[in-house]
C-alpha cells in the first residue's frame, strides 16, 4: 500500500520543480540569447503538425452536434435554432477543450518522449557541458509555440465545426442555408467569442509546460521514457479540464 507521506512529498517536489522550470523559462524569455530558429521550428511542429487531427475533430464534432441537436430541437418545433446551439457550444466550450485534448495527446506526449530520450541519453547534460542552457534552447521555444498555436488551432476547429454542422443541417435536417448562418450569428455574443479566444492561451501553456517538465524529469532509461510519455498525456489531459473550469469561472465573473 503506497505511503501517504511519501506521495505528498513527491507531489510537492514535482510542483516545486515545475514552478522552478517556469521561473527559468520566464528569465530566458527576457534575456539573450534567443533561439529564433528553434521557435519557428516548434511553431511548425505544434501548429502545422496538429492541423490534420484538429480539422477532423472539429468537423465531426460539428456534424454530431447538428445531428443530436436537430432531432432534439424537433421536439419543440425549433429545428431552425440548430445553428445557434452549435455555434455557442463550439466557440465557448467544445472547440477549446477538444483542441486542447487533441494537442495534449499528440504534442504533450511527443515533447515528453523527445526530452525524456535526451535526458536518459545524456544529450541535455552534453548541452550544459557545452555552455548551452537547455531551458532556453529546448523548453522556451516549445512553450512559446504552444501558447501561440493552440488558440489558432482552436479558431480553425470552431470554424470547420460550424461548416460540418452546416452540411448536416442543410442536407440531413432540410434547413435553409441562410437560416442556419443567421442562427449562428444570432447565437454568438461578443463575450462568447472572447471566452473562446482567451481560454486556449491558458490551455496551450499548460499542455506544453507540463510536457516539458515531465520530459526534463525523466529517469530510468527507455522504461522511464515510456512512463514519462504516459504521465505527460494523463497530466496534460487533466490539466486541460481543470484549467478550462478555472478560466471559465474567472471569465464568467469578469465578463457576464
Amino acid at each position: 500500500m503506497p505511503n501517504a507521506d511519501g506521495f505528498v512529498k513527491t507531489a510537492l517536489v514535482e510542483v516545486q520543480e515545475y514552478v522552478r522550470l517556469l521561473g527559468q523559462t520566464a528569465r530566458a524569455l527576457v534575456t539573450p540569447p534567443f533561439y529564433f530558429r528553434d521557435v519557428v521550428e516548434q511553431f511548425e511542429v505544434i501548429g502545422i503538425g496538429s492541423l490534420t487531427v484538429v480539422l477532423l475533430t472539429g468537423t465531426f464534432t460539428g456534424m454530431v452536434l447538428a445531428l443530436q441537436m436537430g432531432f432534439t430541437m424537433d421536439q419543440f418545433g425549433a429545428r431552425s435554432m440548430v445553428g445557434r446551439m452549435v455555434s455557442a457550444s463550439m466557440v465557448k466550450e467544445l472547440g477549446p477543450v477538444l483542441t486542447g485534448l487533441m494537442v495534449a495527446g499528440r504534442v504533450g506526449s511527443g515533447i515528453a518522449a523527445e526530452l525524456g530520450s535526451m535526458m536518459v541519453t545524456e544529450q541535455i547534460a552534453a548541452l550544459r557541458a557545452l555552455g548551452t542552457d537547455p531551458v532556453r534552447k529546448l523548453v522556451l521555444p516549445r512553450i512559446l509555440a504552444g501558447f501561440v498555436m493552440v488558440p489558432i488551432l482552436t479558431v480553425i476547429a470552431c470554424a470547420v465545426g460550424m461548416v460540418g454542422a452546416w452540411v448536416i443541417t442543410v442536407w440531413q435536417l432540410r434547413v435553409a442555408s441562410s437560416v442556419y448562418w443567421n442562427s449562428v450569428v444570432m447565437g454568438l455574443y461578443i463575450q462568447d467569442v472572447w471566452m473562446g479566444i482567451i481560454k486556449p492561451f491558458f490551455l496551450g501553456f499548460a499542455i506544453v509546460s507540463i510536457g516539458c517538465h515531465v520530459g526534463m524529469r525523466t529517469r530510468g532509461g527507455t522504461q522511464g521514457v515510456g512512463h514519462a510519455t504516459t504521465n505527460a498525456v494523463v497530466a496534460s489531459s487533466v490539466a486541460v479540464i481543470a484549467v478550462d473550469f478555472l478560466v471559465t469561472k474567472l471569465l464568467i465573473a469578469l465578463m457576464y
